[in-house]
């Protein structure tokens, strides 16, 4: 068998995807080796079977029944057809019209998919991205298919399976290298980086953020710069180095207030306020966590990434609540918790509801009050168990058996 790249491949919602290159090809255990000249790629789904790479062409279905046959006839008896017969069978007119409608129902697909990652159903929106990067692939659309990569693997990471969401996310980065996409190559690695630093992988992602650093510094991109040190700030904090973190952080913040991205701001903001709370700097950590809720607030409707901008909302009430709480200022702990479980509620993300639960639990706890601590760690529990979160589950009712066990001590 010969190293080219000679091979057979379903694909997703294609039917046949074949490769002849010049190159002895087995076609299943059953035929022997068959010679086959030229190369000839057939991909067929349901409008249209797609010729290309030599003859990059469009054929109707209608037609595939015929070429099909004519293709055994190569397979079963190869000396019966020669290369040149198989280019002229297969040579047709290429039909823009259907190339664009193809590209129309794959661009609907992703919003769609946007929309209902918006909505919280990451699985619906997985699902279409998948769709339209079947399509996106049908056509050869290479740019199309790293921007859907991109949004598969944040899909994954917004499911919380993040060995799945690796593989696309270096995808995407493969085809930004490819078409020496340096923009592409700096938010794919910043992806990856972010996906190594929730996996716990602390070194290897300040390596890769700090490669987007290079990069975006070597292009001028201003705000490649300021996300790739925002995130760098952010894994050399988790490495324990909280004085180059904090350094690093309120250089990205001066890159971040030079593009008029809110999100992005209020992302670095956050950034900040958990080095200075992980430093205990609490008089910076409420300042800096206090200024991302409130652009967070400002712009909530007003910016193109509703999810986000409310993941940043939350995030800060979170730091806001911990540095509070730290300081004994329960009440305006307790208002800011009001605001998050509301936002939650709103929302209805479930998820979210959970996490103020088990904040109101572990502020009542510190506080002595048990049968109101116990009540929403119950509350959190029945969650987590429509959510099928086994982990938080058992996590959730070890907290609430430790505490009733000590609530009996006092």
């Amino acid at each position: 068998m010969s190293a080219a790249s000679t091979w057979v491949k379903i694909y997703r919602n294609h039917d046949l995807s074949i490769k002849f290159d010049n190159f002895v090809l087995k076609i299943t255990s059953k035929f022997e080796f068959f010679e086959i000249r030229k190369i000839t790629v057939i991909f067929m789904n349901q409008k249209h079977l797609f010729i290309s790479k030599f003859s990059e062409k469009l054929l109707p279905k209608s037609q595939f029944c015929a070429v099909w046959c004519f293709l055994l006839t190569v397979l079963l008896n190869p000396m019966a057809v020669g290369a040149v017969d198989i280019t002229q069978q297969l040579h047709r007119p290429l039909k823009h019209s259907a190339v664009r409608e193809s590209r129309e129902e794959a661009d609907m697909l992703v919003r769609q998919g946007e929309q209902q990652e918006d909505d919280g159903k990451s699985n619906k929106a997985i699902e279409s991205w998948l769709q339209a990067l079947d399509i996106y692939h049908l056509i050869g659309d290479l740019k199309a298919q790293g921007l859907v990569y991109d949004l598969i693997g944040k899909g994954y990471v917004h499911l919380g399976r993040l060995k799945e969401a690796e593989d696309p996310m270096r995808r995407r980065l493969a085809i930004a290298r490819d078409t020496q996409d340096f923009q592409g190559q700096i938010f794919a690695l910043n992806n990856i980086g972010t996906l190594l630093l929730q996996k716990g992988e602390f070194t290897p992602a300040a390596q890769t953020f700090t490669e987007a650093v290079t990069i975006a510094r070597e292009v001028k991109n201003i705000e490649g710069q300021g996300l790739s040190l925002s995130n760098l700030g952010l894994a050399t904090l988790r490495l324990g180095d909280y004085n180059k973190a904090i350094k690093l952080l309120e250089t990205a913040l001066i890159f971040r207030r030079r593009t008029p991205d809110a999100i992005a701001e209020a992302n670095t903001l956050n950034n900040l306020g958990d080095a200075y709370l992980a430093a205990g700097n609490y008089q910076d950590t409420i300042g800096t966590y206090g200024s991302a809720l409130r652009m967070a607030k400002v712009t909530r409707d007003r910016v193109a990434s509703p999810m986000e901008n409310r993941t940043n909302e939350l995030r800060a009430i979170d730091g806001l609540v911990t540095a509070h709480r730290s300081v004994g200022r329960y009440e305006r702990a307790f208002d800011l918790l009001e605001q998050r479980l509301t936002l939650a509620t709103e929302s209805e993300n479930l998820g979210e509801k959970l996490k103020s639960f088990e904040s109101y639990a572990l502020l009542y706890e510190q506080l002595g009050n048990y049968p109101t601590a116990r009540n929403f760690y119950e509350r959190a529990i029945i969650l987590a168990r429509t959510l099928e979160d086994s982990k938080r589950e058992v996590l959730l009712l070890d907290r609430l058996t430790q505490m009733l066990k000590q609530s009996k001590h006092r």
